[in-house]
């Protein structure tokens, strides 16, 4: 393979010199940060549309993005650094390069929810109405930004040869996410790998829930409902996934992946928090 090449074999598709970024006007430009820009405008536009549609300011969402952008990159990659200390401990300025990678979604959804509790405190809005609106576009960015992860090739799985296998030429991508099991399964003399592209799987995982909180926000029972269905949802579908990827980033001083020490808790939470509030809710209607 040659090194800008991406390829589906089982599926009949070979995708030659797929680029990592392009020139402007003579500036670099990387495909991994406009797709994810890309995202983030799309997730706007959704929070926005739904904010028209149900009574709501719509400048309050945009004027709330403003922050949240900044404050979610800034949590995405302080999460990704902290977790990867290892590495950037001995190259400390690569931590300011984000060019090629290294955001942690969970990193970018915490700052996003503690931004928006702060917002709405400050502004006097409802948080979880806010939250509402918000997290389908949330999750429609995530899926649209994984796409990101494609163009830099990363974020993808162990070996796998089934329909679905991606295979990558080994000069393109990092050499700590190719695992023993990926190395072990390498052809000999061959320069590529054969892997699972969970990239893909999550992007189509978040389409699937952001469908779902659409059709249900309509039916919804109680403020903030519509957040805990993008935690479960969300987070059950991390934690399967995460179990197959090679960048995972570990608790400190352990093999246990953070990442699916969240998405339990967030399925925890979510079951936990929406079976109280109904349980909770019953009963005051029941003493009426």
């Amino acid at each position: 393979m040659n090194e800008g090449d991406i390829a589906f074999p089982n599926l009949g598709i070979y995708l030659e010199n797929v680029p990592k970024s392009f020139s402007l006007f003579g500036f670099k430009v990387a495909l991994y940060g406009l797709i994810i820009g890309v995202g983030i405008l799309a997730g706007i536009l959704t929070a926005v549309q739904l904010a028209k549609k149900t009574g709501q300011d719509q400048d309050t969402y945009w004027d709330f993005a403003i922050y949240a952008i900044v404050f979610s990159i800034i949590g995405a990659r302080v999460y990704y650094v902290i977790f990867a200390w290892d590495y950037y401990k001995d190259n400390l300025w690569n931590v300011f390069n984000i060019r090629q990678g290294g955001l942690a979604i969970y990193g970018g959804v915490i700052a996003a929810f503690a931004t928006l509790f702060i917002y709405a405190k400050i502004k006097r809005q409802n948080a979880l109405r806010m939250g509402d609106t918000a997290v389908p576009g949330l999750i429609l960015g995530q899926a649209i930004g994984r796409w990101g992860n494609f163009t830099n090739r990363e974020v993808f799985g162990e070996y796998y040869d089934g329909l679905f296998a991606m295979q990558l030429p080994t000069e393109a991508v990092r050499a700590r996410d190719i695992s023993e099991n990926i190395a072990s399964h390498m052809p000999q003399g061959a320069n590529y790998i054969l892997v699972h592209p969970t990239f893909l799987y999550e992007s189509f995982w978040c389409l699937v829930i952001f469908a779902l909180l659409l059709v249900y926000w309509k039916h919804k029972k109680f403020e903030g409902e519509i957040c805990l269905l993008y935690f479960g949802g969300y987070g059950l579908g991390r934690f399967f996934i995460e179990g197959i990827r090679t960048d995972t980033l570990f608790l400190p001083h352990t093999s246990i992946a953070v990442s699916q020490v969240l998405s339990l808790l967030m399925v925890l939470f979510a079951v936990v928090a929406d079976v109280t509030v109904r349980v909770r809710k019953r009963k005051k209607r029941n003493n009426f």
